[in-house]
């Protein structure tokens, strides 16, 4: 059995998306903004060792993890004491990769293929990028950061090709909606571009190891209308109809 736990390293977030409630209040969670302390950090992820089953562990929920002023310290702390995976069998992060310099993506690379830890533990990065053009971007994410995004995201893959690594995959993420649905296709192929090796196209969360473009829907009030443009997008990027209906699970 395993359990996703969220230690949220910060609710403050450097982005204003129009599908979060980041950009529909001023307190992302009913209370002034934070960052995590290291000692509660520390603590945490003392306690995780104490549970029989396997945590999937990701430090982000409502925030930016990467705005956490010590982000690498963090990170870097629970990999180093995450021997024989003894405090977290798997671990995801969740970025707008605003701020990902080099140096972090270097870290990042180490990390996810530290010798003494099981080779799929750092398995995925998942970027929230949602637009492929300047307009799309600042219409969807309420800032214009998408051409430093763009070339983060880039560097990165580059980097780990480029340093023989196959760890972490990465997620591109697309939440379909009426202000970037009609540029899905241009997502798809200029990323197709990047990637150097087998990637999936998933109109859910990505069931294979491996990179991937990946189509959300919009969570709504108007759910049939949202489910419906996602179906259309996917449709026109070669899916049928029934193969992306809406499951039980999805997101």
């Amino acid at each position: 059995m395993s359990i996703n736990i969220n230690l949220e390293l910060t609710d403050h977030c450097n982005l204003k998306c129009t599908m979060c409630s980041q950009s529909m209040r001023d307190e992302a969670h009913g209370v002034p903004h934070k960052f995590m302390d290291w000692n509660t950090w520390c603590a945490s992820l003392q306690n995780l060792r104490s549970f029989d089953d396997d945590i999937h562990l990701c430090p982000h929920w409502l925030g930016e993890p990467t705005l956490h002023p010590q982000f690498d310290r963090f990170v870097a702390y629970a990999f180093g004491n995450n021997h024989n995976n003894s405090i977290f069998r798997e671990f995801r992060l969740h970025t707008n990769a605003v701020i990902f310099s080099e140096e972090r993506c270097l870290l990042l690379l180490e990390l996810a293929n530290l010798p003494f830890m099981k080779p799929d533990t750092f398995n995925f990065i998942h970027f929230s990028i949602d637009a492929y053009s300047k307009e799309a971007y600042l219409k969807v994410k309420g800032k214009d950061r998408r051409e430093i995004v763009y070339k983060n995201i880039e560097r990165f893959i580059r980097l780990r090709d480029r340093l023989g690594y196959r760890k972490p995959f990465v997620s591109m993420g697309f939440v379909v909606q009426p202000n970037n649905a009609h540029e899905a296709k241009d997502f798809h192929d200029h990323w197709a571009s990047i990637f150097s090796s087998k990637f999936t196209v998933d109109h859910d969360w990505q069931k294979e190891h491996s990179d991937s473009i990946y189509y959300r829907r919009l969570n709504t009030h108007d759910q049939e209308q949202s489910d419906k443009l996602h179906q259309n997008t996917m449709v026109q990027l070669g899916f049928s109809a029934e193969e992306v209906q809406r499951g039980a699970e999805s997101f």
